[in-house]
């Protein structure tokens, strides 16, 4: 019952753990302390203190394709391929959200934005590389906490789809 409580602690205030309890996806909680003077971008941050390799933990990024903000989710040891993203989103140029515009348009921090429970639904694409994996891990809403699930129901939950949208 205390590991309950603590996960609950942890998660409170999170839409994006609130979204996956209230459908019922199998997840798991990965909170850690987030350390403010890291050198690690805050994806590599995350997959080091959860003990997870870089590829299977992805970064939540916001592009704006054609004048709508299109959500891009990538292995954090990887980039956005704009360009990619635009074609994946049916669109022909993209460029990168301002960081101001992706968290009043999703109610996340950038550090912590993740693919779920966002104020407004967007189009959303994640990168074909999750397939290789039973579970990814994405940001649960906060600095600091990542959430696990099957890159399956990622997509059922945000209504997205895949493509090769990362590179090097």
């Amino acid at each position: 019952m205390a590991k309950n409580s603590k996960s609950a602690r942890a998660s409170h205030g999170t839409p994006a753990v609130v979204a996956l309890e209230k459908s019922g996806t199998a997840h798991t909680l990965h909170p850690y302390e987030h350390d403010p003077s890291s050198e690690l971008s805050y994806g590599m941050e995350a997959a080091e203190a959860i003990g997870v390799d870089a590829p299977q933990v992805f970064k939540t990024l916001l592009a704006d394709v054609d004048g709508r903000l299109v959500v891009g989710i990538v292995p954090v040891d990887r980039k956005l391929d704009l360009k990619a993203l635009a074609r994946a989103a049916g669109g022909k140029k993209a460029a990168m959200a301002e960081p101001a515009a992706a968290e009043r348009a999703t109610g996340y921090v950038v550090g912590g934005i993740s693919p779920l429970g966002q104020k407004t639904r967007h189009t959303t694409v994640l990168d074909e590389s999750a397939e290789a994996f039973d579970v990814v891990y994405v940001s649960g809403g906060r600095r600091g906490l990542d959430v696990g699930l099957a890159p399956a129901d990622l997509l059922a939950l945000t209504g997205g789809k895949t493509a090769p949208i990362a590179r090097d």
